[in-house]
């Protein structure tokens, strides 16, 4: 069956379902659920359980759910264990990647390499930290992806987007009592390029089975070319090769990081055309006052992010507005105060690490909505 706009489905390989609210290509289409939010799904994981041109059902609204065959009712979604903070709005085909934003392709860059990342929030608290999650996209292509939760047979959708070209994106935050309850992560994508041709890469599917034991051993975080901090890091694909299902094991992801080439940080750079790149904002307390004397740290972190608001309160009603924060390394204070203003203060704006080939790690792009 040809899958409509305003049908009404259910996921084939996860809980819940929603309406076809978009097509966004032959092969996938943009659900949305009770909630409001849009997922990217291919159409071959969506099971049509109202067919849109069913004028009858559509026309009467007011017939009892009882009256609706078993296999017609929508199943219950269970409330997600944290909130997703990385929704994205509209998941439209056609505003996946400004084209100001979009960088220089590397040789390197046509062979898929996307990793999973876990980064812990406190590494000197292993035994209670909470963990960061993220999905890296070393590559030149963009990818549609999902990731999801489950048992090996039942899934529950955790985030879903794009992600642009040798970025990552932020999927949640995961407390340590969340990864007892966590059996396996599904990481799928379908990478792509817009308006050229490309080389086809195979759709992605690998599932990792959790081990928390593992989150306790500090071993298992290292070093690594995608973060300041110590991270643990999980390849999907390397080199274009899927990697075979495993446990996150100390050794498998030592194996990876050992072989991945060390990325050098690149000059901050701006597009040709003026006007159209995106504002940047230096946020290092030396860029911002002259003279420090007398301040302490706290005192110069309250500072910046006071700097931080006032910027965001100036362009809060520039729709589309791009702004990079640039935060740099150090020891990743700044950043993480710059990342929970926006979660709790702007939760209506976009917000990702800016270009790691750009900007060399230490840079946040905010997109106003």
């Amino acid at each position: 069956m040809q899958i409509k706009v305003g049908d009404k489905v259910r996921f084939l390989n996860a809980e819940g379902g929603g309406v076809v609210s978009k097509i966004l290509g032959k092969e996938m289409v943009a659900v949305t659920d009770e909630d409001g939010f849009d997922y990217p799904t291919p159409a071959r994981e969506c099971v049509v359980v109202d067919d849109a041109d069913d004028e009858k059902r559509i026309a009467n609204p007011s017939v009892h759910p009882s009256a609706k065959k078993p296999e017609e009712k929508k199943p219950a979604k269970p409330a997600p264990a944290v909130h997703r903070k990385s929704q994205i709005e509209e998941f439209d085909a056609e505003d996946v990647i400004d084209p100001e934003l979009r960088q220089p392709e590397t040789k390197e860059g046509e062979r898929l390499t996307v990793l999973l990342a876990f980064v812990p929030m406190d590494i000197k608290q292993l035994s209670a930290t909470s963990y960061e999650c993220y999905l890296i996209n070393d590559s030149n292509y963009e990818l549609a992806y999902t990731v999801a939760s489950g048992n090996g047979k039942l899934g529950f959708r955790r985030a879903a987007g794009f992600i642009q070209p040798n970025t990552k994106v932020f999927v949640e935050e995961l407390k340590k009592e969340q990864l007892n309850d966590i059996e396996y992560l599904t990481v799928q994508f379908i990478a792509f390029k817009k308006d050229k041709a490309y080389e086809v890469k195979p759709v992605a599917d690998l599932r990792l089975k959790i081990n928390p034991v593992k989150f306790y051993k500090l071993h298992s975080f290292d070093e690594n070319d995608y973060f300041d901090e110590s991270a643990m890091l999980v390849p999907i694909v390397k080199d274009d090769e899927m990697q075979t299902p495993y446990e996150l094991s100390a050794e498998a992801i030592a194996a990876a990081m050992t072989t991945k080439e060390v990325v050098q940080p690149a000059r901050i750079s701006k597009s040709s055309k003026p006007g159209k790149e995106p504002m940047e904002v230096d946020l290092h307390i030396g860029a911002l006052l002259d003279n420090t004397d007398g301040m302490e740290a706290k005192d110069m972190l309250d500072y910046q992010i006071q700097k931080f608001n006032e910027v965001m309160a100036r362009y809060q009603k520039e729709k589309g507005k791009r702004i990079v924060f640039i935060h740099g390394k150090g020891d990743g204070v700044l950043r993480k105060a710059v990342l929970d203003e926006l979660r709790h203060k702007y939760p209506h704006c976009q917000y990702q690490d800016a270009s790691f080939r750009e900007y060399g790690f230490g840079a946040t792009l905010v997109i106003i909505k």
